[in-house]
C-alpha cells in the first residue's frame, strides 16, 4: 500500500491546478473514484463521490481541496517579461529564481522569476524584503509580441509552481510542490477505494478555490448536504530551527494531526473525543493541535444549512505555500488508518449524539 500511496501522491502534486483552474487534479479524482460510487460536480467545480455503505444516512463528507497557490499572468511588457499577481498566500522571500509554467492554449510554456540582481542595487535595497510587485517572469520572449503570438502568453493565463516529486535520503520523506492540498486529495480517493464495510454513506469531495477563501467550501456543505464532516488538510509543520521544540505540534513522523481549534473552526467536541479515543484504541500515532492563526474548509463547512458537526485531521509539511514541501509517509498512512477506522463507527445513533 505505501508504493501505491506514493505514486498517487506523485500524480497528484506533479498536476497543475491553481485556484479556479483545477482541471488536472479534477481529472485524476474522477478516473479514480469512478467505480468507487456516483461523482457528481457543484456549478462552481468542486467534484464529490457518493459511496452507500450500509445506510443511506447519516451522510459523512470526507472533505479535501484540490487547488493549489499560483499566480496569473497580469500583462506581458515590451520586452516580452511576464508580470503576474499572485493566487493564494505567497512570501516573496521563496519566489526568486523559482522555476514556474504558465498555462496557455498552446501548451505549458517554462520560466523563471526574477528581479534585479542585489549587484545592481544599493545598500539599502539590498537589506530590504523584495516586494513581489518588482518581481517577474522570464520566459525567453524576445518582445511582448513573440510572448504573445509564438508562445501563447496572454492576461489570465494560469502560472503555476515546478516542484518536482523526489524521495530523500531518508526513505520516508519525499518532497514536491502542493502537498497542501493534495496531501488532502488522496487521502479521500485511497478511503472511498478501500472503504468495504461501513454503516453509512460517505462523499469524499476535491473542493476548489480553498487557497482564495475556501470558496468551494462555501457551496460543498449545500451540494452535499452531509450529517458530519471531516476535512483533511496539509497542515504547516513546527519543528524546524527557529520554533520552541516543546511547543510543537505537528512534527514529521509524529502521525496524523488532530486540530481542536483555530481562530475559524472549533472541533466538535464528542466527535474529537471519537476520533481521539480511536486513534488511542488502535495505537495510531497522532498529536492534537490548538493553532493560534490558520483557517481550513471547516471554517465554512460547519456553518452549513443547520450547521454540521466537524473535524480537521492532517499530515504535517514542512514548507508549505511555497514550490518545495515535505512530509512523512507514515503520518499519511497514520491519518488514512484512523480516518477508515473513524468512518466505521460512525453510524446514525452516535451521529445523532454529536449535537449536544
Amino acid at each position: 500500500m505505501s508504493q501505491k500511496s506514493i505514486r498517487l501522491l506523485k500524480d497528484l502534486t506533479q498536476a497543475d491546478a491553481i485556484s479556479g483552474y483545477e482541471f488536472e487534479v479534477k481529472s485524476i479524482f474522477r478516473s479514480r473514484l469512478e467505480k468507487a460510487g456516483d461523482i457528481s460536480q457543484d456549478r462552481i467545480g468542486s467534484t464529490f463521490c457518493t459511496k452507500v455503505g450500509h445506510s443511506g444516512t447519516p451522510r459523512v463528507l470526507l472533505d479535501s481541496h484540490m487547488d493549489e497557490i499560483g499566480f496569473l499572468v497580469q500583462r506581458i511588457t515590451s520586452s516580452g517579461f511576464v508580470k503576474f499577481v499572485t493566487v493564494g498566500g505567497w512570501w516573496s522571500h521563496t519566489l526568486l529564481a523559482q522555476r514556474v509554467n504558465i498555462l496557455t492554449k498552446n501548451g505549458k510554456v517554462p520560466g523563471v522569476i526574477g528581479a534585479t540582481p542585489p549587484h545592481l542595487l544599493d545598500k539599502g535595497k539590498r537589506d530590504q524584503v523584495i516586494d513581489l510587485q518588482d518581481l517577474y517572469i522570464d520566459i525567453g520572449a524576445e518582445d511582448r509580441c513573440q510572448a504573445v503570438e509564438d508562445f501563447g502568453v496572454k492576461p489570465g493565463c494560469a502560472i503555476v509552481p515546478v516542484g518536482p516529486f523526489l524521495p530523500l535520503k531518508n526513505p520516508k520523506l519525499f518532497s514536491a510542490k502542493a502537498f497542501d492540498n493534495r496531501v488532502g486529495v488522496a487521502l479521500v480517493i485511497e478511503t472511498l477505494e478501500r472503504l468495504k464495510d461501513h454503516p453509512n454513506t460517505v462523499i469524499g469531495s476535491g473542493t476548489v478555490q480553498e487557497e482564495v477563501g475556501l470558496r468551494g467550501a462555501t457551496t460543498i456543505g449545500h451540494s452535499t448536504q452531509p450529517d458530519v464532516a471531516i476535512v483533511l488538510e496539509c497542515p504547516p509543520a513546527d519543528d524546524i530551527p527557529g520554533f520552541d521544540n516543546d511547543a510543537a505540534q505537528g512534527k514529521l513522523g509524529n502521525g496524523c494531526q488532530i486540530r481542536l481549534f483555530d481562530p475559524t473552526h472549533i472541533a466538535n467536541p464528542p466527535l474529537a473525543d471519537l476520533v481521539i479515543q480511536t486513534a488511542e484504541e488502535y495505537q495510531i500515532p497522532h498529536q492534537i493541535a490548538v493553532r493560534q492563526s490558520g483557517g481550513t474548509n471547516a471554517g465554512e463547512i460547519h456553518k452549513s444549512h443547520a450547521g454540521i458537526p466537524s473535524i480537521v485531521l492532517g499530515v504535517p509539511a514542512r514548507y508549505i505555500h511555497s514550490h518545495v514541501s515535505i512530509i512523512h509517509i507514515d503520518d499519511y498512512h497514520a491519518t488514512l488508518d484512523l480516518i477508515l477506522k473513524t468512518i466505521s463507527r460512525l453510524d446514525k445513533s452516535l451521529v445523532d449524539s454529536l449535537v449536544q
